[in-house]
């Protein structure tokens, strides 16, 4: 990821399901105009095996909140 600056997500108070958190950090992603990191970010996370694993994943793409 080269030239890439992570957008900022407030997901802390967001609901705990994975899927909800991908949302939120997908659109933050978007409209940062990173859309392939928003593709590519949801693709690792569905392959992920664990909850935390999935959380450590969107901490690579966007700055939690």
């Amino acid at each position: 990821m080269t030239n890439f600056k992570k957008p900022a997500c407030k997901l802390i108070g967001t609901d705990g399901n994975v899927f909800a958190l991908i949302g939120k950090a997908s659109r933050a992603l978007n409209k940062a105009g990173y859309s392939e990191q928003s593709k590519e970010m949801s693709k690792k996370i569905f392959n992920a095996g664990s909850y935390e694993e999935a959380l450590t994943i969107i901490g690579e793409y966007v700055e939690i909140e």
